[in-house]
């Protein structure tokens, strides 16, 4: 199956794919005007209406690109005797080609590859009211038993958190280019970091602030209902192909994935927490760069004047053997040879020896002239480290069942009137940080805030009077404001 799949894009690495690609763009065309076949003079007239001088082709030119494209299973071939106008013409037989199911979707993928801008990346932070004002019609909807209104909403929300992740995916993917690059220019970071680190700020904020609502939204969600509510949107789907418990099935997953991004399950983290901590190290990673080309700049070093002073250094050299020896302790290339062509007797001759040392190894004449083996051969052997791998994961786990047992004491015994010791400081205050994150003004009061981490939340609300809480760093005045730290209860 696997291999039939990836037969699919055979025309991407065929010597005319270019003429390929153009035929199966001509079946697009007309898949958008509705019309399903087309034999091999539709497709040249279809190429000469819309396609550029370089795309256009006759009829005796596609007729054998239909039919490899037909072998490749792109498209589907079937026999049409009304376009036989003489004898001669039926036994010629005509045929007519459409596109395969499997055949369309490798053809936009290849489509959406090349006609991606990767360089365009953004975080939806606007879409986070719009999520919290469809749940809360949902809830309504579902009271009144209005089954379209339900799957017009449960399909909105859906698609609207399915794009904001794809788009973050995407946009921290391009971060990371960015940040990992050594081709960066100063003044190419310098024109956008401001109006980067804004907009990731902004949007940090902003998660921080509607997550709160949106999990006590889908609370009320499943407050009215929420077997009703999968019931009354599988009725609705109009998905004639799938029975009504297929689209059961799949609905319940759609819920339990969008109800998992905001609320989390007991001794887990919820995708927005996960988004929201990787939005902050996405910033320092930022601030990070933003350091690096500062002292770049101050240093006078870069990538560009590194290479010309090499380059000197080569030019200067007084003897080959001199070149070879600074090639050698630059690029380094006498360490262990990493190859898959091994000496035959590799007791005598053991691939770690380098290549200064090591006598040559014969080759095959299709290795030299194709630069590929004549014969697949088996993968060299990964070296993994898993006793370190075991050992950095119980590390990890041994922390975190230290930051959690911290966050129950605090929700057990209170953080007034004791000393809290270093891991509940610490857990408190990230709460407290969460917390003074969400009570952001835009205008009027803040009556209070909210910050939740490790199975616990921290509620910050006013009092009238200030409150003091001892920890081993010292003390923490908190100026007319009241703690309170309790458990999440599991749904």
């Amino acid at each position: 199956m696997q291999e039939d799949r990836l037969k699919l894009f055979a025309f991407t690495v065929a010597e005319k794919r270019t003429e390929y690609l153009w035929v199966l763009r001509a079946f697009d065309v007309a898949r958008a005007n509705y019309v399903v076949l087309l034999h091999a003079a539709d497709v040249a007239d279809t190429l000469a209406r819309h396609a550029p001088p370089e795309g256009q082709l006759s009829a005796a030119d596609t007729a054998p690109l239909l039919e490899q494209l037909h072998s490749w299973d792109l498209l589907e071939r079937s026999y049409d005797g009304s376009r036989a106008a003489t004898l001669s013409e039926y036994r010629n037989r005509h045929f007519v080609y459409q596109f395969s199911q499997a055949g369309y979707a490798a053809f936009r993928a290849v489509e959406d590859v090349l006609g991606a801008r990767l360089d365009d990346a953004s975080l939806s932070r606007l879409v986070l009211p719009e999520l919290l004002a469809d749940m809360h019609e949902l809830a309504e909807a579902n009271r009144q038993g209005d089954g379209d209104r339900i799957f017009r909403k449960l399909s909105r929300l859906d698609s609207t958190l399915s794009e904001m992740a794809t788009r973050a995916a995407h946009f921290y993917l391009v971060l990371g280019d960015l940040v990992r690059t050594t081709e960066i220019t100063p003044e190419s970071f310098l024109v956008h970091k401001d109006a980067l680190l804004t907009h990731m700020r902004e949007f940090s904020s902003d998660l921080s602030r509607y997550a709160p609502k949106l999990a006590d939204a889908i609370a009320l969600v499943e407050s009215t209902g929420i077997t009703e509510l999968i019931e009354r949107a599988a009725v609705s789907d109009e998905r004639v192909f799938l029975s009504v418990e297929e689209r059961r099935a799949d609905w319940q997953a759609r819920w339990s994935g969008l109800s998992h991004w905001f609320v989390a399950a007991e001794a887990e983290t919820s995708e927005s927490d996960r988004l929201r901590e990787g939005t902050m190290s996405a910033i320092a990673a930022v601030l990070s760069l933003l350091r690096r080309v500062t002292e770049t700049r101050k240093g006078g070093v870069s990538r560009e004047s590194q290479l010309r002073h090499l380059a000197a250094w080569f030019a200067n050299t007084s003897s080959e053997d001199s070149a070879h020896a600074l090639f050698h302790a630059v690029f380094g290339l006498g360490r262990p040879r990493h190859l898959s062509m091994v000496h035959p007797d590799a007791d005598i001759v053991p691939s770690s020896r380098t290549w200064w040392e090591a006598p040559p190894v014969e080759i095959s004449r299709t290795l030299a002239e194709t630069g590929r083996t004549p014969t697949p051969g088996m993968p060299g052997r990964l070296q993994r480290n898993d006793g370190g791998v075991r050992r950095l994961r119980e590390q990890q786990l041994e922390a975190q069942r230290t930051r959690s047992a911290a966050a129950q004491s605090l929700a057990a015994t209170g953080v007034y009137e004791r000393v809290l010791s270093e891991e509940e400081t610490e857990v408190l205050l990230s709460l407290l940080n969460a917390a003074l994150t969400a009570r952001v003004r835009v205008s009027g009061r803040t009556a209070s805030g909210t910050g939740s981490d490790s199975g616990v939340r921290l509620t910050l609300s006013e009092s009238p009077i200030s409150t003091v809480v001892q920890t081993t760093r010292g003390r923490l005045h908190l100026d007319r404001l009241q703690l309170d730290v309790a458990e999440v209860v599991a749904r």
